[in-house]
């Protein structure tokens, strides 16, 4: 009966830790805490290339602003993938000032595309994901 009862227990048991394990947090802004800390402001999340011709690479640039009034930092930027090129200040960004982050992608794939370029940066815990898509239309003969 012991048993019994054990192999019922331990699946609730097991179920439930698997779930706490994967059960997002909600995370609080590094600056949340100090008022005077950095604050980002992107221009935008999404740039959309629309049609883009085969083998031409097309630039996206993201305008990011520190409405804050301590220093912003980018301390990494990431892409999707080895198709898109990144360029991006290191230089810390002042209050009221603003960077600009450049995503280049090869175009070296025909049909729709959507990239990411993951942003961490000291205004807040959680990074930042900027989207870049659109469709490569055929090569032309």
């Amino acid at each position: 009966m012991k048993k019994l009862i054990i192999l019922l227990v331990l699946p609730m048991f097991m179920a439930l830790y698997a779930n706490a394990q994967t059960t997002p947090t909600t995370a609080t802004p590094v600056a949340a805490g100090n008022p005077n800390g950095p604050i980002a402001k992107w221009d935008k999340m999404i740039n959309d290339f629309g049609d883009i011709a085969f083998n031409i690479p097309k630039e996206a640039q993201f305008t990011l602003t520190n409405a804050g009034k301590e220093p912003l930092i980018i301390s990494s930027a990431r892409a999707s993938c080895g198709c898109t090129n990144l360029k991006y200040s290191a230089e810390p960004i002042l209050p009221g000032k603003n960077s600009i982050i450049s995503a280049t992608y090869n175009a070296a794939s025909q049909g729709i595309f959507t990239k990411t370029v993951t942003v961490t940066t000291n205004a807040d815990a959680n990074p930042v994901i900027l989207q870049i898509k659109g469709n490569v239309l055929p090569q032309s003969k």
